[in-house]
């Protein structure tokens, strides 16, 4: 089996040319290709890396992170305080804002959008006047996020609680039914994709983690501002345990291209320059 190792903190560039190449190969104008898999897969490091190889061949290529659809967090407390105290919290299916996500679509084959972007450490949307302005329709939208495409779970499998979340804040199901309902509501913006690449992490168990590598990155970066310790990242990622653990089990064989990789995010993948 082919192991292609990163270059640098990303993705090797021959991976990074085949994903380009992939994405060129859908019908344009305003092409949109997927990047899926578990938090802390590289997905945005991937995407960025596509943009820049695109915009580095004459290109033009945008970056649209599903994160960045996360509902406000006012309207967030609502849904906690009249239907399960968990909505408030982001993350899981019925945590975004769909309508959002459609409106930034049309408005980018419409050649006149501004990217939503949402400010993770603050739990909140950024103001308009600080999104990203994107003018004339762009070749290439990356749109990248964890849970793309993936279906609902049946009923029978929404009883048993999966994790001490589930157990102590969800002992009647409401908030997981709530999530595993809320997923069909996002078929317009799937429907959105012309393909889908799942980066396939080495299970659910690596997750802890890659995020708490994310949230450390994070704070290098926001020096001053407060981010999660790693305690807190662990009881974060219980609210994504149930369908990250549905990505896994049907993604491969919905995904458009599966890619596997392994716990340092090396690509198991018999490409062109692969070493053994």
């Amino acid at each position: 089996m082919a192991v292609l190792k990163p270059v640098g903190t990303g993705y090797p560039d021959a991976f990074v040319a085949s994903v380009l190449e992939r994405a060129l190969a859908l019908p344009g104008p305003c092409r949109v290709f997927g990047i899926t898999g578990l938090q802390g897969t590289g997905k945005s490091t991937l995407s960025a890396q596509v943009a820049a190889l695109a915009e580095a061949r004459g290109l033009r290529a945008v970056v649209l992170s599903i994160d960045d659809l996360y509902l406000d967090q006012p309207e967030r407390q609502r849904l906690g305080r009249e239907v399960h105290p968990l909505l408030a919290t982001r993350g899981a299916p019925g945590s975004h804002d769909l309508a959002l996500g459609r409106a930034t679509f049309d408005a980018l084959r419409a050649g006149r959008a501004r990217l939503p972007a949402f400010d993770k450490i603050g739990d909140r949307r950024l103001p308009e006047s600080d999104w990203a302005r994107i003018d004339g329709v762009p070749d290439l939208v990356l749109f990248e996020g964890w849970f793309h495409k993936v279906p609902p779970q049946a009923e029978a499998e929404l009883v048993a609680p999966i994790n001490a979340l589930e157990r102590d804040d969800d002992p009647d199901g409401t908030w997981r039914r709530c999530c595993n309902a809320a997923l069909a509501g996002y078929a317009p913006l799937w429907a959105e994709l012309g393909t889908l690449l799942f980066l396939q992490g080495p299970g659910f168990e690596q997750v802890p983690e890659w995020r708490g590598q994310q949230e450390r990155t994070l704070a290098a970066a926001n020096p001053g501002r407060r981010t999660m310790t790693q305690a807190e990242v662990e009881r974060f990622v219980l609210f994504f345990e149930r369908v990250s653990r549905q990505v896994l089990a049907t993604l491969p064989g919905i995904a458009d291209w599966t890619v596997p990789v392994d716990a340092q995010r090396r690509v198991i993948e018999g490409l062109p320059g692969a070493e053994s």
